[in-house]
């Protein structure tokens, strides 16, 4: 079990053979690991694409129906079709994904495994995949668990009348837990210390307690408050990229089918499926009350049916909360629900396994706040009353649920895509016939070498344009060269005032570059800002008397305003920078956590994350143009230097009073001041595994290496978001 951070709100410690129990904040460099390529039985070298492209899409869409309405013994079938129990998985699946660092989502397939597998908002979800698993079978590496279990919710959608806009394959497994994502910091089970003083939901975190996908459906910590419920679902669902309309009509939208089931009391209900008998299989919350299936399952609490229709597409569920009085009332197993006062609302829905027996409907806390809400009320209302946009506005936000983690439209795959673009996906322009050669290329560096930019200014604006990228929801990057928006160009973290001077150098360059050569060439902003770094990078290895290429693709295009809704993007903006050695004013949290993760928001392994740091030191990028970290003489000559001073054990190191993760470094002997760094540099000596890598960079033979792995490290950086070159 490893450990969480509360403050920072990132995973930092893992507990090695007890390690944590005696340095309770020793970093977690485990996180930088990624997914282990030796754990898919698939090879490294197989390729996921290639095997989709062999997918017969339609005869998957007829056995995922034919299994949809062949209810099984073993777990029989409400109403006859798993349509809602797979809807509810696909959504427990995409649900889990939070703005604020791109984590969670359906992309990984990682709802078959802990902690997810056995949250207690996830509960009998184990067995929608089991009945899922002959298809799986079948059709092998030709579909992934994580496209699978999405698709299924997409057809059953279509299957219960709601037409979809369409669905894009293109999420690959994973086959361990992903050791990247905090969940939270509670120890137990629908624990709550994520709320601040104020009850404001603090951290990355989109749900309200552990084990749930968004909000407790009885209401905030099990209590009935409708309106306390509603500031739960508005701040949960915002997390997860959804605004008022998409989140009343997702809401409105799913409870239009299945039932909720809580029969009996939980007091039957045995672990969950991390927590089960061997002979369980995988399997949890085995039930010993009666059957334990069918009329006797027990879920999550509340007990009960939404609509008359509840295998059936229709506006029925509206109808149901406006058209009743309701009343507080308790499941069978105890927890708090809704059920109408009114005589006419008896024996309207239906039995989920009894055609002869009918009974009221019954609505969740969560539903009534939607009746109650000031904002969420006239939404609702309207939707009641257009039902087709109910229907249009649920497809669309049903959609954006299931493919907001699965990055641009570049990576969509299959058939089914729609043709539409949506501004959630981050577009850029295609890149049109103007396109740069290698003339174009040693014109443009010779213009950019002229330009009276140094090497840290190139070199910093390269980094700040191309950093914003997310390896987890493949958000941010240098395309589109959004660094010239809103809200990048103005981000503290980006020194604003002089990057608007770089910015108006590079536009000048633009500007002469294209009046030359249009129509047959032009270059766009995103790739001169890229370009740049590369002539800073190859300037500051001349000036160390070597010679070497860094590589450099084009064909990156411009983004506008009118495409970045500024919102989207300021979840993008760092808290800090270690590889520019910023950090914001009034910042607790240890510089060196944050380090950590934002190496693995950048999907940097710990060795790229290192020669990075080292080698932007050397290249004299410290934050606002200052010296900070930069353990050199000869900034912006690309050395392995800042190695070697780090661990000079001439120099003491000593923090400064009043300045915050600042440290000085004097000379041994006579006690003058060499140098100025921050923790971020100093964990790379302090940290036995950082410094394992340290010393080889600054070893005498270590010098080519570092240089070959700082320019591969920054090649990965500034091409991280190219996925049309995939």
């Amino acid at each position: 079990m490893r450990e969480i951070d509360e403050v920072a709100g990132c995973p930092v410690t893992q507990d090695r053979a007890g390690e944590t129990r005696w340095w309770p904040h020793r970093l977690n460099l485990k996180v930088l690991d990624g997914p282990s390529t030796t754990r898919s039985p698939y090879g490294p070298t197989s390729s996921y694409d290639e095997a989709l492209a062999t997918l017969d899409v339609e005869a998957l869409r007829r056995d995922l129906i034919e299994v949809m309405t062949s209810s099984q013994p073993w777990w029989p079938a409400d109403f006859g079709h798993y349509g809602p129990l797979f809807i509810r998985m696909a959504w427990h699946s995409a649900g889990t994904y939070r703005i604020a660092d791109g984590r969670g989502g359906a992309s990984r397939g990682a709802q078959r495994f802990a902690p997810l597998n056995s949250w207690p908002d996830n509960a009998n979800l184990d067995k929608a995949r089991r009945l899922l698993w002959p298809i799986k079978q079948r059709y092998g590496r030709r579909i992934s668990w994580a496209d699978l279990i999405v698709f299924a919710g997409n057809v059953a959608l279509e299957a219960m009348g709601l037409p979809t806009i369409g669905f894009a394959f293109g999420r690959e497994d994973i086959f361990e837990p992903p050791v990247d994502t905090d969940w939270g910091p509670e120890a137990e089970w629908l624990g709550d210390t994520r709320h601040d003083e104020r009850g404001e939901l603090v951290g990355p975190f989109g749900a309200v307690q552990m084990g749930l996908i968004y909000v407790n459906p009885e209401g905030p910590g099990g209590h009935p408050d409708p309106l306390a419920a509603a500031r739960d679902i508005r701040e949960t669902f915002r997390r997860m990229a959804m605004d008022d309309v998409e989140t009343v009509a997702l809401i409105v939208g799913g409870h239009t089918f299945g039932k909720f089931h809580g029969a009996v009391p939980s007091s039957y209900v045995g672990p969950e499926p991390e927590g089960a008998p061997l002979e369980q299989q995988g399997l949890g919350w085995r039930n010993s009350f009666g059957t334990g299936v069918g009329p006797d399952t027990y879920t999550g609490g509340p007990e009960g049916v939404w609509t008359p229709t509840p295998t059936q597409w229709d506006g029925s569920f509206l109808e149901q909360l406006f058209a009743y009085d309701w009343e507080l009332t308790r499941s069978p197993a105890g927890a708090y629900q809704w059920t109408p006062t009114n005589p006419e609302a008896a024996n309207t829905v239906p039995d989920a396994h009894d055609p002869s027996t009918r009974h009221r409907p019954t609505m969740l806390t969560t539903d009534i706040a939607l009746r109650e809400d000031p904002t969420f009320r006239p939404i609702a209302l309207r939707f009641r009353d257009h039902p087709d946009e109910l229907a249009t506005a649920f497809a669309r936000a049903w959609f954006k649920l299931i493919h907001r983690d699965l990055g641009p439209r570049s990576r969509y795959r299959g058939p089914l895509v729609p043709s539409t673009t949506f501004a959630w996906q981050d577009p850029v322009p295609e890149a049109g016939p103007e396109r740069l050669d290698e003339g174009c290329v040693l014109e443009l560096k010779a213009a950019l070498r002229e330009s009276g930019l140094s090497v840290a200014e190139l070199v910093v604006t390269a980094w700040a344009s191309a950093s914003t990228f997310r390896a987890t929801d493949r958000r941010g990057g240098a395309n589109g060269g959004r660094l010239r928006l809103l809200p990048q160009r103005a981000w503290p973290v980006n020194d604003p005032a002089r990057l608007a001077a770089i910015l108006a150098v590079l536009e000048a360059i633009k500007g002469r570059f294209d009046e030359q050569h249009l129509p047959r060439a032009r270059v766009s902003m995103a790739d001169l800002i890229v370009l740049g770094g590369v002539v800073g990078i190859e300037d500051a290895l001349a000036r160390a008397g070597r010679s070497r290429s860094v590589p450099f693709v084009p064909g990156r295009t411009d983004a506008d305003q009118e495409s970045t809704v500024v919102e989207n993007f300021a979840v993008l903006e760092p808290r800090a920078d270690a590889f520019r050695n910023w950090w914001r004013a009034g910042e607790t949290v240890p510089l060196e956590q944050l380090l950590i993760e934002r190496s693995s928001l950048l999907g940097l392994s710990v060795r790229e994350m290192v020669v990075l740091l080292l080698g932007m030191r050397a290249l004299g990028v410290a934050a606002a143009g200052g010296a900070l970290g930069v353990l050199t003489d000869r900034p912006g000559v690309l050395t392995a230097d800042v190695a070697r001073n780090l661990l000079d054990m001439g120099v003491v190191w000593q923090p400064i009073d009043g300045e915050p993760f600042v440290y000085e470094g004097r000379d041994r002997s006579t006690g003058e001041r060499r140098w100025r760094a921050s923790s971020v540099d100093l964990v790379l000596g302090a940290n036995a595994e950082l410094r394992a890598i340290v010393e080889v960079y600054a070893s005498d033979d270590g010098e080519d290496l570092f240089i070959d792995d700082f320019i591969a490290a920054w090649d990965k950086v500034m091409m991280a978001d190219r996925f049309e070159l995939s």
